[in-house]
């Protein structure tokens, strides 16, 4: 039992906006009268961030009655039947609030299963959730997660929930997973209405149309519609909350959530959004305070909210006003920028076990620019017919002014084409922000789990690709070596990167992983800061989950390059005349050639044997179509990380068990010793991984 007295406890609980429920003795048969009414809780239960003594406990109760208040009382048991009530408190909900309800429990046993539920005054109770606490720190018993991103409601469906909810009913209780770790896109902001979509379709999904906001804004040339205040954020959170696999999936484990771009913004940044076809940046200070008062009040997360109250999100005043000035990091120092960024901290640490440290960073709000996004470098890429950035060139955008030992090039060149390198004066790119950044190597120098495991809504793999060996019908390649298929994440924040990853190893850090989202497709290799002909040197290892039900960039490639495109076997292949096929997999993970020759003959053997293997040494699987989650089991000695992957999710599965699995592929990473690399092994336990290995 917990040591922690009940005054600390009731401090904390105001400081994170909760009520407390203290764990109470005797225990005691349920006494509410509660008998469930799910309509008048439309949004569900949640739990979110436990530690081994406690857990936060999330509820909505609307009224319509023109009251601005009402009480609720929670109930938590160690039985799903309420005859053993461990704890029990009331909490206050408000329409400034919109009807939310967060409660601390403090004062619970370490690694067990609660229930919880929630009941007006008279008698209307929720539905019932189950949660569990976080082991003693001492606990050496192997430990159990999952980790999701990306579910976007208007286009699939969360049939991947269901399939995570099927497995662990059925699995030992030592095998279960203990929480679930959301990277991110919990919701989409941008959303279309019927008038915006040719067909009702996207490719081959039918767009739905759940969300109308009350006031929103056009952006994207009227292609799209997003928030434009508190309650437009509001209204896409009740429409997400009322999927039922989403809220299924709430009410049976705890959430560990981080944001990641679309819970505030498309492509934005700091407090700055920035649109397709809308020229400059847009000053939103208000809405990153929105979207910050509205993820808090929706998401049980151990946030701090400076100067928050028990019942409310206090949020700052703020204007939008233009952010002209950065400062040497690339933060924004206008006051309103700064207001908005910090009127929600979001990175947090949690510890679960012997076994697992987890540290979650926020990835938009401090980040400085992206170096690619100015019209400077456009004449480099006038008349460029194959799409990637040159490695390079991007390595010198990146740096800044710290590029090779302090002496960037004054200009950057693409081929014949040249222009002022306007980053040679600038800071290199950050993502974390310095304070962030500082907390973070912190964190992971004094973290001692047997796995430290990094929580990222970007991946951080290399998105490299080897155009010096197109065939000349393509396209000439204009660059010095290899190039870039995207930038904008980790993959390419190459100075940041090392920074962390030098931590990693003068630290002598063993158990070093990474887990992220927002990439739509599954990854798992080596972290790593540089690749061949640099040293490779692997520190740690990383893993990308594929989205629960967004699009991804096969499904993008089947539709959009045309059968007369002479790139298109690049990406997408029908060898034989059969279903398309991702040769985009083959072409990050082997090279053009090994892409090519499956797109010609479909001999998978015949494409590895042309493989690059000075590409991609990080890379063990990649598979730019996959679709599902990804599910951690860590021990003394192993970390096993399962990619469980779904059919595209195009219609909601009527299921049990959420409709069958494309492919379910295992990777087992022994713990090494500091100075060792590691090492990964994997197996395709169930289903065909195609051309993903």
């Amino acid at each position: 039992m917990a040591s922690v007295s009940r005054r600390q406890f009731l401090k904390l609980s105001v400081a994170l906006g909760a009520s407390l429920a203290w764990g109470c003795t005797p225990v005691r048969p349920s006494s509410s009268g509660w008998r469930e009414r799910r309509d008048l809780y439309p949004q569900g239960v949640a739990s979110g961030d436990p530690d081994d003594s406690s857990v936060l406990l999330w509820t909505r109760r609307p009224y319509d009655d023109g009251r601005e208040s009402a009480t609720l009382r929670v109930e938590i048991a160690d039985d799903p039947a309420f005859t053993r009530v461990v704890a029990q408190a009331t909490a206050r909900v408000q329409a400034a609030s919109d009807w939310t309800c967060r409660v601390l429990v403090g004062h619970l046993q370490a690694a067990r299963e609660y229930w919880y539920r929630f009941v007006d005054d008279d008698g209307n109770g929720s539905r019932i959730g189950r949660t569990i606490t976080a082991p003693h720190p001492d606990d050496p018993r192997p430990s159990r997660f999952a980790f999701v991103s990306c579910q976007d409601i208007c286009e699939g469906h969360l049939n991947a929930y269901r399939r995570m909810i099927w497995e662990d009913e059925r699995a030992a209780p030592g095998e279960r997973i203990g929480f679930v770790l959301h990277l991110g896109d919990f919701i989409y902001e941008v959303v279309q209405y019927p008038d915006q979509v040719k067909d009702g379709h996207r490719y081959d999904r039918r767009i739905t149309f759940p969300i109308r906001y009350p006031k929103g804004k056009p952006v994207a040339k009227n292609r799209f519609w997003v928030p434009d205040s508190l309650e437009d954020y509001r209204v896409a959170y009740h429409a997400y909350l009322r999927n039922p696999d989403l809220q299924d999936a709430r009410a049976r484990w705890p959430f560990v959530a981080m944001w990641d771009n679309h819970e505030f913004s498309w492509q934005g940044w700091q407090s700055i959004q920035e649109f397709p076809g809308t020229e400059g940046w847009v000053p939103a200070q208000t809405l990153k305070v929105a979207a910050n008062q509205a993820w808090f009040e929706y998401q049980p997360a151990r946030v701090l909210p400076p100067g928050s109250k028990l019942d409310t999100f206090d949020a700052p005043h703020v204007v939008d006003t233009p952010v002209n000035a950065f400062d040497d990091d690339g933060l924004g120092t206008e006051g309103n920028n700064l207001a908005a960024i910090e009127s929600l901290i979001a990175y947090r640490a949690l510890r679960w076990g012997r076994h697992i440290d987890l540290i979650v960073t926020d990835q938009h709000s401090f980040r400085s620019r992206d170096p690619g996004s100015h019209d400077e470098i456009n004449p480099l890429f006038e008349n460029d017919t194959l799409g990637f950035v040159p490695e390079e060139l991007w390595a010198q955008l990146d740096a800044g002014r710290a590029y090779a030992d302090d002496h960037p090039p004054a200009t950057l060149r693409f081929g014949d084409r040249s222009v002022a390198n306007y980053r040679a004066h600038e800071a290199p790119q950050t993502i974390l922000g310095a304070k962030q950044k500082a907390w973070f190597l912190e964190r992971l120098r004094s973290a001692n789990a047997t796995w430290k495991i990094w929580g990222n809504s970007l991946g951080t793999p290399d998105w490299r690709v080897d155009p010096q060996h197109l065939p000349a019908a393509l396209g000439a390649w204009k660059g010095a070596g290899y190039g870039l298929m995207a930038t904008g994440d980790w993959g390419s924040t190459y100075h940041e990167r090392a920074e962390i990853f030098d931590a990693v190893r003068d630290a002598g850090i063993t158990g070093f992983a990474i887990v992220a989202g927002d990439r739509h497709s599954f990854w798992a290799g080596y972290a790593a800061k540089a690749l061949p002909p640099a040293t490779f040197e692997p520190v740690g290892v990383t893993f990308v989950g594929g989205s629960l039900c967004s699009p991804g960039m096969a499904e993008a490639n089947e539709h959009n390059l045309k059968a007369d495109n002479p790139l298109r076997p690049l990406y997408v292949a029908n060898p034989g005349g059969g279903p398309p096929q991702a040769t985009v997999n083959l072409l990050m993970h082997h090279g053009v050639r090994s892409a090519l020759e499956y797109a010609r003959s479909g001999d998978l053997q015949k494409a590895h044997a042309l493989r690059n293997p000075d590409l991609a040494p990080h890379l063990c699987f990649v598979d730019m179509g996959g679709h599902g989650y990804a599910t951690v089991r860590v021990d003394a000695d192993t970390m096993v990380t399962e990619f469980v992957c779904i059919p595209r999710p195009i219609e909601r599965s009527t299921s049990p068990d959420g409709g069958p699995l494309r492919y379910r592929v295992r990777h087992e990473v022994p713990l090494w010793k500091a100075g060792e690399k590691p090492q990964m092994r994997q197996v395709v336990v169930e289903g065909d991984a195609g051309l993903s290995t």
